[in-house]
């Protein structure tokens, strides 16, 4: 009798500890030995035609099967148009000017290259040209003329401005006005070129010469994040497409201070963000780095985060990117191929269940600000440059 009852107590309890740990597990057990098929749709992100085919069909349920992303977007952002540039030089500060004035020393930027120039003048000894700076505001300085505003001008400009003036000091003058050292239009090449630096524009150059300036990159370069900087600013030109697919439409006119920056394909990271104990930048590692072990080497939050919806951006070059939502929980079931992250990958994991693409970039949009500096040009370009 006593026997009966200690084996009822010992099935109770069993039965209690069995409903415990039932309920606070969150994914269903597999048996030893479970092979679980999933079909591999061959690429590792659903585009919006194959999620529209999605609704329909037999091909559908194999993608939705193997794929965890449940919604995906190309976003694309319009390329740069511009007027061309005039094809003449416009001088600009800090240039060096050699004017030529009837062959007078005395009234161009000209010295005697021995003697003095009064002798030197009458005795027909050769003279060089030692040249005006442009100073800082604009300006030249010229023997019994004075203060010259040159800047914004051509050559043919400024010399038609001289040569009203100095009638008032010869007759029938001629001038000859040349660009003795181009110093007004840098352009920076910075990152995986072969000769990086600054250099200086002696025409108008267009992005592809540009580029031709720093003779051609290193293997090591990463042309989907090349991006040209403009006043503090990424513009939206997709440099990889330029170089690799011959894209005119990205080959724009380059202004003076642009920048040309090609990073490192070796420093590749993503980005990780919200019900996370760990947000910021993580390293992507040589052999790759999932989804999975991303959302694990950020730690998830003791409570208040939703899985089945984990956002992505994803960008594709500096004018297209992709939006993706992501159904983490059915990678943990077992029911879908984990997900490579790519170089810049953005990871949201949201505290709960977030409505449109517009209310997620809201909640990200602070994060991203933290860290725009070492971000994907898309995303700067997209939804940081407003």
């Amino acid at each position: 009798m006593r026997h009966a009852m200690y084996l009822k107590l010992s099935v109770f309890f069993l039965l209690i500890l069995s409903l415990v740990f039932t309920g606070c597990a969150r994914y269903r057990d597999l048996p030893s030995g479970t092979v679980k098929e999933i079909r591999d749709p061959g690429f590792e992100s659903v585009g919006v035609t194959d999620l529209q085919k999605s609704k329909s069909g037999s091909q559908a349920s194999s993608l939705q099967t193997a794929s965890p992303i449940v919604e995906a977007q190309i976003v694309t952002v319009l390329p740069l148009d511009e007027p061309p540039p005039s094809p003449d030089y416009i001088v600009g500060p800090f240039d060096v000017l050699s004017i030529n004035v009837s062959g007078k020393p005395e009234f161009s930027s000209m010295a005697s290259q021995t003697g003095s120039t009064s002798i030197a003048a009458s005795l027909g000894v050769i003279t060089q040209a030692t040249g005006c700076r442009v100073d800082g505001s604009g300006n030249i300085q010229l023997p019994f003329v004075g203060t010259v505003h040159v800047w914004g001008m051509t050559l043919q400009e400024i010399q038609d401005r001289l040569m009203a003036i100095y009638p008032k000091y010869l007759n029938d003058p001629w001038v000859i006005v040349d660009v003795k050292e181009y110093r007004s239009s840098p352009v920076y090449l910075l990152g995986q070129f072969r000769n990086s630096g600054t250099f200086y524009m002696d025409r108008p150059f267009n992005l592809l010469q540009g580029i031709a300036l720093g003779s051609g990159y290193d293997s090591t370069a990463d042309l989907s994040s090349a991006r040209l900087i403009r006043e503090k600013k990424i513009l939206p030109v997709d440099i990889h497409d330029l170089l690799t697919s011959g894209d005119q439409r990205q080959n724009i006119w380059l202004k003076s201070g642009d920048t040309i920056y090609i990073p490192d394909n070796r420093d590749r990271q993503v980005f990780i963000f919200g019900a996370v104990k760990k947000p910021g930048p993580m390293p992507i590692p040589p052999s790759g780095l999932s989804l999975s072990q991303a959302v694990a080497s950020a730690e998830l939050r003791d409570t208040g985060y939703d899985l089945n919806y984990v956002r992505i951006i994803r960008s594709h070059s500096a004018t297209r990117g992709e939006l993706m939502v992501v159904d983490f929980d059915k990678i943990m079931r077992g029911d879908a191929l984990p997900l490579a992250l790519r170089n810049g990958d953005i990871i949201y994991v949201p505290k709960s269940n977030l409505g449109s693409w517009n209310d997620a970039i809201a909640e990200i949009l602070p994060s991203l600000q933290a860290f725009s500096a070492v971000l994907q040009p898309f995303v700067n370009i997209k939804y940081l440059s407003q």
